[in-house]
């Protein structure tokens, strides 16, 4: 099976998941789902991340097993902390701009309280 791009091959904007299937027996659950974090990483620096867990985070060890250099690796642990870090940033923006409408009255604290569940369910 293959690893889903979460990028438009078009325009390169974010890919959203409108249904989920079942592969035992064909179920199929449609409406809008959030992606993790993870997904938001290319396929390379997905395989990259599972390498370097198994591992155990070892830069050195994942330096040996790629064959290349320990600044390489750690630089391409770098960009991916950036990418990810970029994710963290844009959900606590999310949130501050739901406590700013609570503050002007434009939500009341259930509708955020719905709206920031909605977005912790989709991040896990």
């Amino acid at each position: 099976m293959r690893i889903a791009n979460t990028r438009c091959p078009y325009c390169f904007g974010r890919m959203q998941v409108s249904s989920l299937a079942c592969e035992r027996c064909g179920t199929e659950v449609r409406g809008e789902f959030a992606l993790g974090s993870l997904l938001s990483l290319t396929a390379e620096q997905q395989s990259f991340v599972v390498r370097f867990v198994t591992a155990s985070g070892s830069l050195k060890e994942m330096a040996e097993v790629l064959g290349v250099s320990y600044p390489t690796v750690r630089a391409r642990l770098d960009r991916i902390i950036e990418v990810l870090r970029t994710e963290q940033t844009a959900g606590e923006a999310r949130r501050g701009a739901i406590l700013d409408a609570i503050e002007e009255k434009r939500l009341t604290p259930q509708e955020a309280t719905d709206l920031m569940s909605e977005r912790d369910e989709g991040a896990q």
